[in-house]
């Protein structure tokens, strides 16, 4: 389960709740995908999804993992861009790759402290069982938190 603290964040104060932002690419794959299972697991947590440049749907082997993780009803209906958030109003922002970190810096500087990276690479030119070691990856660093 998760830790009770994430970073310098008192998770144990029932009327403060952490807003955490998931960023990926296209919003497609990885951050919706996070996004989902940690509303799950989290539901006292306002968390969130985007991506640097969302184009197309959310990828079917993403919505077949989230609903292999009893998670479906947690999964947006479409993806969202990054510019549409106020990433100052958020208390942790997870970069999926560190050029998505830039990105972020690029549209709220102030936002360093914030923003970690998961090194997580983007499934969508992968062979099918490389993408679910992705997912699965993805698991693992939400049950980290």
């Amino acid at each position: 389960m998760l830790r009770r603290k994430v970073f310098n964040y008192d998770l144990g104060n029932p009327g403060i709740i952490m807003k955490i932002l998931f960023v990926c690419t296209g919003n497609a794959y990885r951050s919706p995908v996070a996004e989902a299972l940690l509303k799950k697991v989290r539901p006292d947590f306002d968390v969130d999804s985007a991506g640097t440049h969302p184009g197309i749907p959310i990828a079917a082997v993403a919505r077949s993992y989230v609903t292999g993780e009893n998670a479906e009803r947690y999964l947006k209906p479409t993806p969202e861009r990054l510019e549409e958030k106020d990433l100052a109003s958020y208390d942790l922002i997870i970069a999926m790759e560190p050029r998505h970190k830039a990105v972020v810096l690029s549209q709220c500087p102030g936002c360093a402290d914030k923003i970690r990276v998961w090194n997580i690479e983007d499934p969508y030119f992968l062979p099918p069982e490389q993408g679910q070691q992705i997912f699965n990856r993805i698991q693992a660093e939400v049950e980290r938190l």
